[in-house]
């Protein structure tokens, strides 16, 4: 894994030889409030570190910058590629990046967010499935598909050398299409990702232009021999953004409880989560963060971290860092999945939600949301999935609390006595006004907007602005519920120390700053 400690400085390059010719710039992609520079460098080429470089924003057909800023963050996306994100560029100004005293990149082709196909895989199937920002579909509907095309190609402005396939299945922001044989041929063939990485997929609709893209044809997985027995039997999957102060907390409990494997989807995070992944990695926990900087698309992000890991988990549960599996029955979270699905045809466990409110706090409880939040609603509030992976419908539809399934399979509610999910859900105003930035989900509206303000996800009474109200840590405390509290205490806590396990990175933290 590379991280922030293990990236290399970009060597030095002379300022006779300018910028090495085989470094360029990808393309760039244009967000409400930042812009993305796809960087592409040679797999010998060291990764540029925040420091190597600027954001520059030039006169068109002029080289000469006429601003320069420097990047938010640098990002490594596992594709000899890195992202940078740049402040958007003044209007009449055209984006693009520079190796500080070396020279400037040509700047790459431009996109909007709001109508790109951004992602693509091939299934294990051999369909190709591409992810798709702005065909505008109803959520947890089934399109039609035939109205659909996916168009592969080199250059996709150029007809004569593009190659199209009929679409399977539609739905939300996925498009499943029969991917061509020649295609599939060439990934065979060619397995140099400098190769792969040049074929682009795009989705055209009937009557309407190819949407532009961004996304490359490449295949998820190394074999298409599957194994026998699947490597883990529990793992889970979240997407989150600047969370990782709570990390270590929720990695830590899920594996005493069984869960053996973690994806972690950082949605633009600039906060400290590659350094905590890599501690719990050093610590033998097998955590990956994969970068997914593509904005409100939970819905495909968690679509696409299914097919991730429908080849090595036999379950996969989708839930958020605030969110806890809670036993009262005393058993492993693997051993109440276990006996719920004897039944060969459950493939979806769904696994209702107490939200707790902050409980009488004013800040950051310092042994952690489960020791420190113990007062709730009463009532449950919606529920969470634990799903069989390959039992998902071809469609991948999901509405972030559970997913359709194949035909044959079903859903069974799980009982509160066996298993319940303890949603930290309102925290500590510092924590909880991190909601109002923006959602991570794509049929939820921003917490800024005024547009379903009555919706349940939506904090009561809080309107659009990020404003504390005066009694915000009495709020949302109808039951007091200390029933994960006591079991972590009586089962993590150094008898010693009378540290719980998470404490003690957070002392050694502390202790720097002084």
């Amino acid at each position: 894994m590379i991280t922030k400690r293990n990236i290399p400085a970009m060597e030095a390059i002379s300022a006779e030889n300018s910028v090495t010719p085989a470094i360029s710039i990808r393309e760039t992609v244009i967000f409400p409030d930042q812009a993305l520079v796809f960087l592409k460098y040679p797999p010998s080429a060291a990764l540029f570190t925040k420091d190597d470089i600027n954001c520059t924003y030039l006169l068109p057909n002029s080289s000469r910058p006429q601003l320069e800023l420097s990047p938010s963050s640098v990002d490594y996306d596992y594709g000899n590629h890195q992202i940078v994100r740049c402040p958007l560029e003044p209007r009449g100004l055209i984006l693009s990046l520079a190796v500080k005293h070396n020279g400037n990149l040509t700047p790459g082709p431009m996109y909007r967010w709001d109508s790109l196909a951004y992602e693509a895989m091939i299934d294990r199937d051999n369909s190709t499935i591409v992810f798709v920002k702005g065909l505008n579909l109803r959520s947890a509907r089934v399109a039609d598909s035939s109205r659909f095309k996916c168009l592969y190609g080199w250059d996709l402005t150029k007809p004569k050398f593009v190659l199209s396939a009929k679409a399977i299945s539609v739905a939300q922001e996925i498009v499943r299409c029969r991917t061509p044989l020649s295609i599939l041929n060439r990934l065979q063939r060619f397995t140099s990702s400098s190769f792969n990485d040049s074929i682009k997929v795009s989705v055209r609709v009937t009557g309407q232009r190819t949407l532009n893209s961004i996304a490359r044809v490449k295949r998820q997985y190394g074999s298409e021999q599957l194994p026998h027995e699947k490597q883990h039997e529990l793992c889970v999957c979240t997407m989150l953004r600047n969370q990782a102060r709570f990390l270590r907390e929720w990695v830590m409990y899920h594996s005493h409880v069984g869960v053996q494997r973690w994806f972690i989807y950082d949605n633009n995070s600039d906060d400290d989560i590659e350094g905590v992944v890599e501690s719990l990695v050093d610590r033998s926990y097998k955590v990956t963060r994969h970068v997914w900087p593509w904005i409100k698309t939970q819905e495909a992000g968690f679509a696409h971290c299914a097919l991730r890991a429908q080849d090595s988990c036999e379950w996969v549960g989708f839930i958020d860092v605030d969110e806890f599996f809670h036993l009262p029955s005393g058993l492993s979270l693997k051993d109440v999945v276990t006996n719920a699905a004897r039944p060969s045809e459950v493939a979806e466990l769904r696994v209702p939600c107490h939200s707790f409110g902050p409980s009488g706090l004013k800040k950051v409880p310092m042994k952690g949301v489960m020791a420190g939040y113990t007062c709730r609603l009463a009532a449950p509030e919606r529920h969470k999935s634990i799903v069989k992976p390959e039992a998902l419908n071809t469609s991948l539809i999901n509405v972030v609390h559970h997913f359709h399934l194949k035909s044959g399979f079903r859903h069974i509610n799980m009982n509160r006595s066996k298993v319940v999910i303890n949603h930290y859900k309102y925290q500590v105003w510092e924590v909880f006004k991190e909601k109002f930035y923006r959602r991570v989900a794509t049929y939820v509206s921003d917490w800024q907007l005024e547009r379903n303000v009555g919706s349940k996800d939506r904090a009561p009474g809080l309107g659009t602005k990020a404003v504390e109200p005066s009694d915000w840590s009495m709020r949302f405390c109808e039951v007091k519920d200390t029933g994960l509290r006591d079991r972590i205490l009586k089962t993590f806590i150094d008898p010693e120390t009378s540290l719980l396990p998470w404490e003690d990175h957070q002392l050694d933290e502390r202790s720097k700053m002084y």
